[in-house]
């Protein structure tokens, strides 16, 4: 069974220098193109009208803008559009692939032959690259392991709020590192709160992140709704007094 090239590396410094001169729809079209390239692993469709058709290329500014990246990018040939950057990445993730299944089926061959198919194929498909191309059976890509260390809890805040605030992260796929923590301890400052005391209220708000000027805001609101509340009953304690004192002049 061949596995599909679904993940490929992209140098950014590269692909800006290459492509510096495009316009922002041929950018879009140019990625496009590039990513069928690899998911088929073989040339693009020589036919002009095909490839407007699978890639939803529908007014004249787009065919032209096709029409400039297929010319700056791509030699056409017999078979189709070749584009040797590609055809480089797909050649060495073929042999790379090879390699790792010769010697899944050398290792497993030798230990027990009726798992050779299965384990075999298991094991090279997770020997394929180690960024963004095909890595295992699911396609799953390689997370980075320093953001899958815990981090510590912060000395100042009590075990209850971190583990909840570890929670509310995981549960919106959010990494608690360091960095993030420096930054809402030094909006909770700003604010006048604690590092806690900034974690429960992300917690509580649905926050992925803490900002002092989202509370300030929110407690200027408070304060001037509790002046109007204050003035309102001295007004009516002001009337009441005012009455009584004319009562008892009377």
């Amino acid at each position: 069974m061949e596995i599909a090239l679904h993940y490929y590396q992209f140098n950014i410094g590269d692909y800006r220098r290459d492509t510096a001169h495009l316009s922002l729809l041929e950018h879009g079209i140019y990625r496009q193109l590039i990513d069928t390239y690899y998911l088929s692993e073989k040339p693009l469709c020589a036919d002009i009208a095909i490839l407007m058709r699978t890639h939803c290329i529908r007014t004249a500014n787009e065919e032209q803008s096709l029409k400039n990246v297929l010319h700056d990018f791509f030699e056409l040939l017999e078979d189709g559009w070749h584009h040797r950057g590609c055809e480089r990445v797909i050649d060495q993730y073929r042999a790379k692939s090879d390699k790792a299944k010769a010697s899944a089926m050398a290792r497993w061959g030798q230990s027990d032959a009726n798992a050779l198919p299965t384990h075999s194929k298991r094991n090279a498909n997770g020997m394929l690259t180690n960024n963004h191309k095909p890595i295992t059976n699911n396609q799953e890509p390689i997370k980075n392991n320093t953001r899958l260390k815990a981090l510590s809890r912060p000395p100042d805040v009590q075990e209850s709020v971190w583990d909840d605030f570890c929670q509310h992260r995981k549960a919106q796929r959010a990494a608690i590192t360091q960095t993030a923590i420096d930054g809402i301890e030094r909006e909770a400052k700003k604010a006048g709160w604690t590092l806690e005391a900034a974690l429960s209220e992300c917690v509580l708000r649905g926050w992925r992140g803490f900002k002092a000027d989202w509370v300030k805001s929110g407690m200027k609101s408070n304060l001037n709704r509790q002046e109007a509340l204050e003035a309102r009953n001295k007004a009516i304690g002001d009337a009441w007094l005012a009455k009584e004192t004319e009562n008892e002049i009377r």
